[in-house]
């Protein structure tokens, strides 16, 4: 008898917060089973252990996340169209999977270099090839400013955006649709005002 997908998915969502809050080594299959108000045998009915719930966690994280940034890169957007689409899907993401964004950012280097995690260096060499070839191509389509350094600005963008996970909250007072036109703002027009 298999647990019902919803039950996993609840339980996935309490590891994801469980290991967000406290880091992947400290957290313990007790601790998840704690936080999830069960006995931790009776987690091992759902997952085999800690590091495929992290697996899981984080693949949902990333599937969905690429679909969404495929589907930018695939609609034939200009540059500044397309890195404001970036921009708008991460926050989305960051409030779907706050949790798991939270995980990514803390513990991927970390995590890359075990076999099992091996494919999030893979995934991070796509993310930095979809923005920096977008900042490229706007800095040759005169797009963005000529003297861009487009890595430092990709380095920046990306932390900038994705560190939104520590202190987001999903049901805010802000969409996430809200904190990219914010964000986008500041990053695309400045915040000073123009003599």
């Amino acid at each position: 008898m298999s647990a019902s997908p919803e039950r996993r998915e609840e339980l996935l969502a309490t590891a994801a917060e469980v290991f967000a809050a406290q880091g992947y080594n400290a957290t313990t299959v007790r601790k998840i089973a704690d936080a999830a108000g069960m006995l931790a045998g009776s987690l091992y009915y759902h997952f085999d252990s800690k590091e495929s719930m992290l697996d899981e966690i984080l693949s949902a994280f990333l599937d969905e996340l690429w679909a969404r940034y495929d589907a930018v890169l695939a609609a034939g957007l200009g540059p500044r169209e397309t890195i404001e689409a970036l921009v708008t899907e991460s926050f989305r993401e960051i409030d779907r999977h706050r949790a798991a964004v939270a995980i990514y950012q803390k513990e991927s280097r970390h995590l890359q270099t075990q076999p099992r995690f091996a494919h999030l260096a893979g995934s991070q060499q796509q993310f930095e090839k979809a923005w920096l070839g977008t900042l490229e191509r706007g800095v040759a389509d005169q797009v963005f400013r000529a003297d861009l350094d487009v890595r430092l600005t990709y380095r920046f963008v990306r932390d900038t955006v994705w560190v939104a996970a520590s202190w987001y909250r999903p049901g805010g007072q802000h969409s996430p649709e809200e904190i990219a036109r914010q964000y986008l703002s500041m990053v695309l027009e400045g915040i000073a005002l123009r003599e």
